[in-house]
């Protein structure tokens, strides 16, 4: 999500100037809504622009992509650690309340390997 640093207060400065840099979205519409084209075009915007911003920094971390009418999303996330690269592919539905409730992340390799912190743990 932000660059990768030495010290955890530089590391929260770069996390909060990483978040306040992505566009703020303006419209209320969940996918049920007749408004829900024009949130959907918001949400790319933001998503190409942050995702634009991660790459130019060196820090690019995932790829996403949804379906036609921006209800199913899925894609693959990475992490590298003491020069390992762990992958994971990932999906979730926007949920009809959206986005007064959050969607909720499906891991499937993950899937009852861990202690459950996300959809299907």
């Amino acid at each position: 999500m932000a660059t990768i640093t030495t010290t955890a207060s530089s590391k929260k400065t770069s996390e909060k100037r990483s978040t306040v840099s992505a566009s703020l979205l303006t419209i209320n519409a969940s996918p049920r809504d007749e408004n829900w084209p024009a949130r959907l075009k918001e949400e790319y915007t933001s998503l190409i622009q942050y995702i634009t911003k991660n790459k130019e920094n060196g820090n690019d971390w995932f790829k996403i992509e949804s379906d036609s009418d921006g209800k199913k999303w899925h894609g693959k996330c990475w992490y590298t650690q003491n020069y390992t690269k762990y992958e994971f592919s990932f999906e979730f539905s926007i949920p009809s309340a959206y986005p007064n409730s959050a969607p909720e992340i499906l891991i499937p390799e993950l899937e009852g390997k861990t202690a459950k912190m996300y959809k299907g743990g």
